[in-house]
């Protein structure tokens, strides 16, 4: 793996709705591959490849991370928040917190005792964070309601060639698919190629559907996290088993085309990838459900990375799948001319 890369993304504080250090990573790092790099007035970022054919194929993965937004800050300095997409509320009492704002990071802990951890019903508004601030006056001088909140995580190697991160969901999606593109030209493809880096995933799904009425692709591939089953708290009867260190995951979904799942795994076979299947009984709960539905709809084909322990402060992916999806995509993308 491009580890300078790959860490930008990890580093990058992108809470729904504030995405822009992520974005501004992947213009950086893709402006000597891409042809074209487009935004928009919400921050997407699409990094295109052979603009002049007619045959456009949408590489999707959302940029933003499930984190906090400060909402009030009190008499005593202390800060109140909401949650941005499906935080787990009990995995931030007690942790340390950075906070972006427009000075800079301010570093703060979210306030803990013993007894808050018997509160079945815990809530955003039943926590604060402390920045070690006098009083309103002086804390104002450092935050501002509306400026993003994350846990303050490392990335750490583990054994094995794994790796453990904040919000692997999904910026090691978009790690993919830029360096899918970026594979795929090597490999001489002549197709259209839109690696498109999403905001809002986690919450709206907007910026998918901005991408797609855009781009108006021919077809997508959108690239994300799913449940690994080999952990605790999953069980294989919802999904289908699902290993970490197994390849990369194509799904059967209502709204997932038959026939890119074929091509799809007809590519892997001729790579030399192993792949795995999950099932869906609904919707993807991806941006592949907004861009299926977009314009006078679009097939998609949904290709992800097995992740243990998501939505909490310590994700866990294999690098082996990271680099089978970014090999697996760019072959698709060489063999669809």
């Amino acid at each position: 793996m491009k580890e300078t890369f790959l860490n930008q993304l990890l580093n990058s504080i992108s809470v729904s709705g504030c995405e822009e250090m992520v974005q501004q990573a992947v213009e950086e790092e893709m402006k000597g591959y891409a042809d074209e790099i487009r935004t928009d007035e919400m921050e997407n970022r699409i990094c295109v490849l052979n603009p002049e054919s007619p045959r456009r194929i949408l590489l999707c993965a959302h940029a933003d991370e499930i984190g906090l937004l400060i909402t009030n800050v009190k008499s005593d300095g202390t800060l109140q928040f909401t949650s941005r997409g499906g935080i787990v509320i009990y995995s931030y009492p007690g942790q340390q917190v950075q906070i972006k704002t427009e000075k800079g990071i301010v570093y703060g802990v979210v306030e803990a005792y013993r007894k808050i951890y018997e509160n079945k019903e815990l809530k955003t508004r039943d926590l604060v964070i402390d920045i070690g601030a006098k009083d309103k006056e002086d804390a104002l001088a450092m935050v501002q309601p509306g400026d993003p909140v994350v846990l303050d995580t490392h990335i750490r190697r583990m054994a094995n060639d794994r790796f453990t991160a904040r919000g692997l969901d999904d910026r090691i999606g978009v790690y993919i698919i830029m360096e899918a593109l970026k594979r795929a030209k090597e490999k001489g493809c002549t197709s259209g190629v839109y690696a498109a880096s999403t905001v809002a995933e986690e919450t709206l799904s907007s910026g998918a559907y901005w991408v797609s009425t855009r781009v108006k692709p021919t077809l997508a591939v959108v690239v994300d996290v799913t449940y690994a089953t080999d952990c605790m708290g999953e069980n294989t009867a919802d999904t289908g088993e699902v290993v970490l260190g197994g390849g990369p995951v194509l799904c059967n979904a209502p709204g997932i085309s038959k026939l890119l799942n074929k091509k799809m795994e007809e590519s892997a076979a001729r790579a030399g990838i192993k792949v795995q299947r999950e099932a869906a009984s609904e919707g993807t709960w991806t941006d592949g459900d907004r861009i299926h539905l977009s314009n006078d709809g679009v097939p998609i084909v949904l290709v992800s990375v097995p992740l243990r322990y998501m939505h909490m402060p310590c994700e866990v992916a294999d690098e082996k799948d990271v680099e089978g999806c970014i090999e697996l995509i760019a072959q698709f993308l060489a063999e669809d001319c």
